[in-house]
């Protein structure tokens, strides 16, 4: 079975975070636990979390197909020290909050080496700190999201996740988002059938199938190998709705979240439904 939803707004508190998935009729949600743009955010309060559980049992969400983010500061590949050691304090503290909702995944981009260090040195350093982080929590997979490899970001070729994972070592808390907008831009041909199969082959090769944990089903406003991040709504893009009717029937990413950030969040209502109306 297909999980199609969106990342849905925590305003007024996380624990509004399931009833605005469910008002989308979506099947799966990504949230921020915390701000997006701050490096530290309170823990939710216990009433809040309960309230969050609750919600979610009542609508049907299952931690298996909720897919939180962390905040967009974090650079757990930085070449400077304060600024390493505030992002891997800020990563834990994201482990905590979604282990204390009950959560069991953080999906995070893998970092960027701000043209200060090499690509493996970078690499190397963001494994560093994932084995810090992971050795002191427990019951959350770290999730990296591919990047389109704007600017001087990694993440955007499928061996540089794959080496990445080489160096982590609790594997069982290690998986891969991954985002089709970022994959396109990033050279990654979804848009054809040769292309679309290639990918995927490259990636259960390369990385693994086993740790595929979650999509961002996204469209592009970019053209192929671009290397610019601009997100497209559905059919709005580059990718082309052959794209995305391939996807809705291949049976690899079915039991995992897929989740849309399309910019007009007015849309994803009705971009849920046409997805699943493309299910044959």
């Amino acid at each position: 079975m297909k999980y199609v939803g969106a990342h849905v707004s925590v305003q007024g508190g996380v624990e509004n975070a399931p009833t605005n998935a469910r008002d989308i009729n979506a099947r799966a949600f990504a949230l921020f636990t915390g701000s997006s743009s701050r490096w530290s955010s309170r823990m939710p309060t216990e009433e809040q979390a309960n309230i969050f559980v609750s919600r979610c049992k009542e609508y049907g969400y299952s931690p298996s197909v909720i897919l939180p983010h962390d905040n967009f500061l974090i650079n757990l590949g930085s070449p400077d020290v304060k600024k390493l050691e505030m992002s891997r304090k800020s990563f834990l503290d994201e482990m905590r909050r979604c282990r204390f909702l009950g959560l069991t995944m953080l999906n995070f981009h893998p970092g960027s080496h701000v043209n200060e260090l090499t690509e493996e040195e970078c690499l190397d350093r963001i494994a560093e700190s994932l084995n810090i982080i992971l050795s002191q929590t427990e019951g959350v997979t770290a999730v990296i999201e591919n990047t389109a490899g704007q600017g001087s970001n990694l993440g955007y070729a499928f061996p540089q996740i794959a080496h990445i994972i080489s160096r982590v070592e609790d594997k069982s808390r290690i998986g891969v988002c991954i985002d089709t907008c970022h994959a396109y831009s990033a050279g990654y041909d979804l848009a054809t059938p040769e292309g679309y199969d290639a990918t995927w082959r490259e990636f259960d090769e390369t990385i693994g199938a086993r740790y595929l944990r979650g999509i961002h089903l996204n469209d592009d406003k970019r053209t192929l190998g671009s290397r610019i991040d601009r997100h497209a709504s559905l059919r709005a893009g580059t990718l082309g709705e052959d794209f995305f009717r391939r996807f809705m029937n291949d049976s690899r990413f079915d039991d995992i979240p897929i989740i849309l950030e399309t910019p007009d969040d007015s849309l994803w209502a009705e971009e849920i439904s046409w997805l699943y109306s493309l299910i044959e």
